[in-house]
């Protein structure tokens, strides 16, 4: 009788502990003490060798009995605080949806970006058709065509990505303009702008950069009407009247060729230190297309001519933002994208 007293005593306290557990852990500290290898019940078990055979059997259930009794009160107590503990995670982390916003703000197109599709929509209204091509290139469009001699510089490994099986990364966006010769027919007007890459980085060269070229082929086609063009372009991209000269340079692909360049938008042409005092700032190079280059294409160099255009876009939107470091533009530095809204 006193065992049995004793077992129920263990059992009614075993309730009330479990009853009063806090959390998991304090729970589980219970279900050790009392079910574990060292338990309480477990050294009830081994009390049963003492009793005389006769009893043995209504002594083992009993104690059976308390442990089924204490399992569920365990389990059932668990479910609690196991529903507790969710609903605390799920209030902590809860979302009112009725609150205001946390200051989200509107993105906004790349000041590259903007330069370019400011720069295709003025040539647009010019009647010019924008032209792409691959960023992957071959030795005949990216030098042949263009007139461009096996020893030129430009050909050199420091100065061009080349794949082993000889194609390579465009180094302009010339070659989109020999795909576009080699289709249309003349009269025409198109611009290639685009992404080209050299070997190159500094305040005002990167590896990968923007450029748009254009050319123009038709009858009687004069490097009048090219400067004619280009002041007009200049004056639009930038919204004002702005002086243009024509210095005379060579490229392989023009002939005569220039250097074309603007009257300082910093100073206005009275000398400042971004023009280096001398009222004037570099932004493209021009000419008219030499005959070879219109003979690579199919077209007839004795009826036609044509004039040809190239700019770094990245170049003529530094000039428009006042931007003095041309790596700027690809760091992705949202406190300076933000000044582009």
């Amino acid at each position: 009788m006193a065992a049995a007293e004793s077992l129920a005593a263990i059992v009614d306290r075993a309730l009330a502990d479990i009853g009063s557990s806090a959390d998991l852990a304090v729970l589980d500290e219970h279900r050790v003490r009392l079910l574990g290898k060292k338990g309480l019940l477990t050294d009830q078990l081994k009390t049963l060798g003492a009793l005389p055979a006769s009893e043995r059997p209504a002594a083992g259930q009993r104690i059976n009995e308390a442990k089924e009794s204490i399992q569920r009160a365990l389990d059932a107590r668990r479910g609690v605080l196991e529903a507790d503990k969710l609903d605390r995670e799920l209030s902590a982390g809860a979302i009112d949806v009725s609150l205001p916003g946390r200051g989200e703000e509107t993105g906004s197109v790349h000041p590259v970006t903007k330069a370019r599709l400011r720069i295709e929509a003025i040539f647009k209204q010019a009647g010019f058709q924008v032209v792409t091509g691959p960023e992957i290139e071959d030795d005949f469009h990216n030098f042949e065509a263009l007139n461009i001699p096996a020893d030129h510089p430009a050909r050199a490994m420091h100065d061009t990505f080349y794949f082993p099986d000889g194609r390579l990364l465009r180094t302009h966006t010339s070659p989109v303009q020999i795909r576009a010769m080699r289709v249309l027919r003349p009269p025409f007007a198109v611009i290639a702008p685009g992404r080209v890459y050299r070997l190159d980085s500094d305040m005002t060269h990167t590896p990968m950069f923007h450029q748009v070229e254009g050319i123009v082929v038709g009858e009687n086609v004069s490097l009048a009407n090219l400067k004619a063009m280009l002041t007009s372009f200049v004056e639009q991209y930038f919204e004002r009247p702005l002086g243009i000269r024509l210095r005379p340079s060579y490229f392989p692909f023009t002939e005569p060729s220039a250097e074309v360049d603007i009257e300082c938008v910093f100073c206005s042409g009275k000398g400042c230190r971004v023009c280096k005092q001398t009222g004037w700032l570099e932004i493209l190079g021009s000419g008219m297309i030499h005959p070879n280059v219109l003979k690579a294409v199919g077209i007839d160099p004795e009826r036609w001519q044509g004039y040809a255009f190239g700019m770094g876009i990245d170049r003529v939107a530094m000039l428009r933002y006042d931007v003095n470091d041309l790596r700027l533009f690809f760091e992705n530095d949202v406190r300076f994208l933000k000044q582009f809204p």
